[in-house]
């Protein structure tokens, strides 16, 4: 007998889309806090393990100590655990489903072990699109700065959702319907052994710079691989990030009375989050979605882990963009490559612009992305 629940979802109206429309370019105020206040130690190696990234200048003092950092840094996409709002809790629509799907970020400072993070966000923009995965969605895009302690801007970003009408996606989207037509895809020993080598080849330049000048324009980085997709892997990063939605007992309680709309049933009645389209692939697939899959700040996490594998202790990450394309669901496998585009000197920086495109295991395309890299130089 299936267990699969009948249901309809809240949709986007336009009454809706018109009080939302008023919060545009107006400072959010007080929100959800975030998962990190600050660079501790801690929250620096649980956000780089989880997204498997294991350099030791985020991960190991000794090491970084004798860096000219002087000690541990963050990774740059640690940022996202400072932040609800780039991280995709989008207000307005509720019940409407949102999917984080790209960001635009700008680094300006080196986060620093221990630095406080505080952040001011507004909603910039929205745009209405039809889609294959759920007909009419609209993208939602929000702005946000991040200062340290000092008051210094370390870094800005533009990240956006789509909200999707549920019902639509799941009983009209074409986008995955063929994927859902498949057999749930099962790897041969070989197979898997083959895509662990990528694993144990994997290049973190470290301390030995990777100087501009020896750079060359179309030259390819290392392909990068992630997966293969488990939930298990899905909430090693969520601890490291920190989902808004994954809560116990009596906090789990209070988020859900505040906000009833957060509390979709489950096959036993009880009141749970959105969130689990993360982990439970019936709630996936009651979504639109081809079962359980990643989050879109870990897709962006893995791009900007390429970046700073081939740059090295001495490089700085400026700029990244990121637009996803497809879900990953539980079983995917991802593979990232990277080509510099061109090199450039701007302001007396030294910087290499790297464009990106990960597939999964099918050739199918998952996300797109480019980053601006600053190098040391010889000069």
């Amino acid at each position: 007998m299936s267990s699969r629940i009948e249901r309809t979802f809240p949709k986007i109206t336009e009454q809706g889309l018109d009080d939302l429309r008023q919060r545009i370019g107006v400072k959010i105020g007080a929100t959800a806090e975030p998962w990190c206040y600050e660079a501790t130690r801690d929250n620096i190696r649980h956000y780089a393990h989880g997204i498997g990234d294991d350099n030791p200048l985020w991960c190991d003092p000794d090491y970084a100590a004798q860096t000219r950092h002087g000690g541990i840094i963050a990774l740059p996409s640690f940022l996202f655990s400072t932040s609800r709002i780039v991280s995709g809790y989008v207000g307005g629509l509720p019940g409407v489903h949102a999917m984080w799907s790209g960001a635009d970020w700008t680094w300006h400072k080196t986060i620093k072990r221990n630095d406080t993070i505080s952040t001011e966000a507004y909603l910039k923009d929205l745009v209405e699109h039809q889609t294959r995965f759920a007909g009419r969605a609209v993208q939602q895009i929000y702005h946000v700065d991040f200062f340290n302690q000092h008051g210094d801007k370390v870094a800005e970003a533009d990240s956006w959702c789509f909200r999707t009408e549920r019902d639509h996606a799941r009983e009209q989207g074409s986008k995955y319907k063929e994927v859902r037509a498949r057999e749930p895809r099962r790897y041969t020993p070989e197979e898997i052994q083959e895509a662990y080598k990528l694993y144990a080849g994997e290049e973190v330049r470290g301390s030995t710079p990777r100087y501009w000048e020896d750079v060359t324009e179309g030259e390819e980085l290392p392909v990068l691989f992630k997966g293969p997709m488990t939930v298990t892997g899905f909430i090693a990063y969520a601890q490291g990030w920190g989902g808004l939605y994954i809560r116990a007992n009596k906090l789990a309680w209070k988020l859900i009375d505040a906000h009833p709309n957060a509390g979709i049933t489950n096959r036993f009645g009880i009141p749970d989050v959105p969130e689990r389209v993360h982990w439970e692939e019936d709630f996936a697939l009651e979504v639109g979605a081809p079962g359980a899959y990643d989050y879109g700040p870990e897709r962006t996490s893995w791009l900007t882990h390429q970046l700073t594998n081939w740059m090295g202790d001495d490089g700085f990450l400026r700029q990244a963009s990121c637009k996803i394309r497809r879900h990953n669901p539980e079983g995917d496998m991802l593979f990232i490559k990277g080509k510099v585009k061109r090199k450039f000197s701007e302001g007396g920086r030294y910087l290499v612009e790297i464009e990106q495109v990960a597939r999964n295991q099918d050739d199918e395309l998952s996300v797109v992305g480019s980053g601006i890299v600053e190098l040391p130089s010889r000069r």
